[in-house]
Protein backbone atom coordinates (compact mmCIF):
# COMPACT_ATOMS: atom_id res chain seq x y z
CA UNK A 1 0.00 0.00 0.00
CA UNK A 2 1.59 3.24 -1.07
CA UNK A 3 1.09 5.31 2.72
CA UNK A 4 3.55 6.47 5.20
CA UNK A 5 1.95 7.27 8.48
CA UNK A 6 4.09 10.18 8.71
CA UNK A 7 6.57 12.10 6.85
CA UNK A 8 9.22 14.36 8.54
CA UNK A 9 10.81 17.58 6.46
CA UNK A 10 13.18 19.71 8.42
CA UNK A 11 11.35 19.98 11.40
CA UNK A 12 7.83 19.58 10.46
CA UNK A 13 6.26 16.47 10.78
CA UNK A 14 3.33 15.53 8.52
CA UNK A 15 1.07 12.53 10.28
CA UNK A 16 -1.20 10.75 7.69
CA UNK A 17 -4.72 9.81 9.04
CA UNK A 18 -4.80 7.66 12.16
CA UNK A 19 -7.61 5.40 13.19
CA UNK A 20 -7.99 3.26 16.02
CA UNK A 21 -5.84 0.44 15.08
CA UNK A 22 -4.21 -2.16 17.25
CA UNK A 23 -0.37 -1.60 16.88
CA UNK A 24 0.16 -5.42 17.15
CA UNK A 25 -2.42 -6.57 14.85
CA UNK A 26 -3.55 -3.81 13.01
CA UNK A 27 -6.83 -4.18 13.49
CA UNK A 28 -9.52 -1.75 14.64
CA UNK A 29 -11.06 -2.67 17.80
CA UNK A 30 -13.47 -1.09 20.09
CA UNK A 31 -16.83 0.33 19.26
CA UNK A 32 -17.03 3.20 21.87
CA UNK A 33 -15.72 7.04 21.07
CA UNK A 34 -14.08 7.02 24.25
CA UNK A 35 -12.04 4.02 22.88
CA UNK A 36 -11.75 4.65 19.53
CA UNK A 37 -10.45 8.57 20.53
CA UNK A 38 -7.96 7.24 23.06
CA UNK A 39 -6.27 4.92 20.41
CA UNK A 40 -6.07 7.20 18.00
CA UNK A 41 -4.64 9.44 20.06
CA UNK A 42 -1.94 6.89 21.35
CA UNK A 43 -0.94 5.98 17.71
CA UNK A 44 -0.40 9.54 16.73
CA UNK A 45 1.69 10.28 19.69
CA UNK A 46 3.95 7.53 19.24
CA UNK A 47 3.85 7.85 15.30
CA UNK A 48 4.89 11.70 16.50
CA UNK A 49 7.91 10.30 19.08
CA UNK A 50 9.08 8.06 16.27
CA UNK A 51 9.75 11.49 14.52
CA UNK A 52 11.06 13.10 16.89
CA UNK A 53 7.99 15.12 18.19
CA UNK A 54 6.17 15.12 21.07
CA UNK A 55 1.80 15.82 21.36
CA UNK A 56 2.88 19.36 22.42
CA UNK A 57 4.62 20.30 19.19
CA UNK A 58 1.57 19.75 17.06
CA UNK A 59 -0.13 22.80 15.39
CA UNK A 60 -2.83 21.33 13.49
CA UNK A 61 -5.07 18.86 13.92
CA UNK A 62 -8.04 17.36 11.78
CA UNK A 63 -11.02 15.55 13.31
CA UNK A 64 -13.20 13.59 11.51
CA UNK A 65 -15.61 12.28 13.92
CA UNK A 66 -18.98 10.13 13.25
CA UNK A 67 -21.84 12.15 12.46
CA UNK A 68 -24.16 12.65 16.08
CA UNK A 69 -21.01 11.32 18.04
CA UNK A 70 -20.79 12.92 21.50
CA UNK A 71 -18.62 16.30 21.01
CA UNK A 72 -18.50 17.03 24.51
CA UNK A 73 -17.14 13.83 25.57
CA UNK A 74 -14.55 13.36 22.64
CA UNK A 75 -13.07 17.26 24.05
CA UNK A 76 -12.70 15.60 27.11
CA UNK A 77 -10.53 13.03 25.90
CA UNK A 78 -8.56 15.27 23.41
CA UNK A 79 -7.38 17.36 26.41
CA UNK A 80 -5.83 14.67 28.00
CA UNK A 81 -3.04 14.93 24.69
CA UNK A 82 -3.32 18.48 24.57
CA UNK A 83 -2.86 21.86 26.39
CA UNK A 84 -3.26 25.55 25.90
CA UNK A 85 -2.85 26.77 23.81
CA UNK A 86 -4.20 24.42 21.53
CA UNK A 87 -3.17 23.48 18.35
CA UNK A 88 -6.05 25.14 15.13
CA UNK A 89 -8.24 22.20 15.17
CA UNK A 90 -11.05 21.47 12.35
CA UNK A 91 -13.86 18.94 12.75
CA UNK A 92 -15.99 16.81 9.72
CA UNK A 93 -17.22 14.25 9.03
CA UNK A 94 -16.30 10.21 9.07
CA UNK A 95 -16.48 7.40 6.77
CA UNK A 96 -14.83 3.52 6.94
CA UNK A 97 -17.13 2.71 10.03
CA UNK A 98 -14.46 4.13 12.52
CA UNK A 99 -16.23 6.80 15.11
CA UNK A 100 -13.09 8.90 15.01
CA UNK A 101 -9.82 9.70 12.81
CA UNK A 102 -7.69 12.35 12.99
CA UNK A 103 -4.42 13.75 11.36
CA UNK A 104 -1.93 16.32 12.42
CA UNK A 105 1.12 18.21 11.72
CA UNK A 106 3.85 19.21 14.15
CA UNK A 107 6.78 21.96 13.98
CA UNK A 108 9.14 20.51 16.24
CA UNK A 109 10.00 22.96 19.31
CA UNK A 110 7.49 24.96 18.36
Amino acid sequence: MPYSQAIKVGNTVYVAGQGPFEPDTGMCNGDTLEYQARRTLENMKAILEAAGAKMSDVVKVTVFLEPGADFDKFNEYYKEYFSAPYPARAITGVNQGFLVQMDAIAVIGS
